[in-house]
């Protein structure tokens, strides 16, 4: 970052837009616009000419959206950083722009006092997330740290296992479940050893439990005593 003020360029498609956020940013102390693009190609060599502090963009935009003009950003010029002011705050659109390179992200919809904090934590090189966004992101962050867990924790049965277990789970018999497969009830028997063994699981409620936490049946089969 430069001294002094911290040097803005807008870009958003809708000119009412820009208008109305350049009007509070110039009131604030230690901001300047220095410049205002209506999408990512016209933004890119604003940048190249003018080298803001910070870029603050939409997502959806004509030409080149949000998206593509901070990778594209990130590739050329990664000193400058980028703050995404959009709509969308949904898990998808937020986990792609920070992968693209953005440093933050603040819902349209935050405090205005809110979109000062974040220009000023980005220009600082520090990441900044608007409170709704925030959510989004940890929520993902601990569904996918869930995922992570539960397939390493997760015993890997056989195909094989895994259609004994089916049939375990719907309430076959030993001899049911070795017609279904072609298999002799012994073999099936030995089977339903090993996945108890696997599992640490040794009732057929257990058995079933697990095979519709796993998603191996529908939740239409009863748990067996």
């Amino acid at each position: 970052m430069t001294t002094g003020s911290i040097r803005v360029l807008l870009v958003d498609d809708h000119p009412v837009v820009r208008r109305g956020i350049r009007s509070w940013l110039q009131r604030q102390p230690g901001i300047e616009v220095v410049g205002e693009a209506a999408d990512g190609l016209e933004a890119l060599e604003l940048c190249r000419t003018l080298h803001p502090d910070v870029v603050l963009t939409d997502l959806d935009m004509p030409r080149m959206d949000g998206l593509a003009f901070t990778e594209a950003l990130r590739r050329e010029l990664p000193s400058i950083h980028v703050l995404i002011l959009s709509m969308h705050a949904n898990t998808e659109h937020i986990l792609r722009i920070l992968h693209a390179g953005a440093q933050g992200y603040v819902s349209k919809e935050a405090d205005p006092a809110v979109l000062v904090q974040a220009i000023e934590a980005v220009a600082r090189g520090e990441s900044f997330f608007s409170s709704d966004v925030a959510r989004v992101v940890l929520n993902q962050l601990m569904l996918n740290e869930q995922a992570q867990s539960h397939a390493i924790a997760a015993p890997e049965l056989t195909p094989r296992e895994r259609q004994v277990l089916v049939g375990i789970a719907q309430g076959l018999t030993n001899k049911e479940i070795a017609d279904r497969l072609g298999l002799s009830v012994r073999t099936v028997e030995t089977h339903r050893e090993h996945i108890m063994q696997k599992l640490g699981i040794r009732t057929v409620a257990g058995l079933t439990r697990y095979a519709l936490a796993r998603g191996f049946i529908k939740p239409d089969h009863p748990a067996q005593a």
